[in-house]
């Protein structure tokens, strides 16, 4: 089964509004670099969304799914609305087999 995790920053308190645009950018950026992408969409596109605390937090589950060859990306936000520009709202990873996923993700919090 493949899935896809989305971790958000929870430090920005974003507003609702602004955590759905994150996390429907987030998704279409690692899934354009997944070879499971057809696969995963015929299976239903199955996704979840998490929790992190920090930018550090953020960025070491980057570097860690980088290090298990997983699709991830990370969203720098245009600053129009809540954030500075550049600011790195949330994280992307996969779609791609679930338990590689959940070796990285296994501890954090869905929102």
């Amino acid at each position: 089964m493949l899935k896809q995790a989305i971790i958000v920053r929870k430090d920005l308190k974003l507003s609702k509004g602004k955590l759905a645009v994150q996390v429907a950018h987030a998704s279409l950026l690692a899934a354009d670099k997944s070879m499971f992408k057809e696969e995963w969409k015929k299976e239903g596109q199955k996704k979840i969304v998490l929790w992190c605390e920090n930018l550090d937090e953020l960025f070491s589950l980057y570097e860690s799914a980088r290090k298990f060859n997983l699709p991830c990306a990370i969203v720098s936000d245009a600053g129009l609305t809540e954030v500075e520009p550049g600011t790195k709202t949330c994280l992307s990873i996969g779609p791609a087999p679930e338990e590689k996923i959940d070796k990285i993700t296994r501890n954090l919090k869905l929102i």
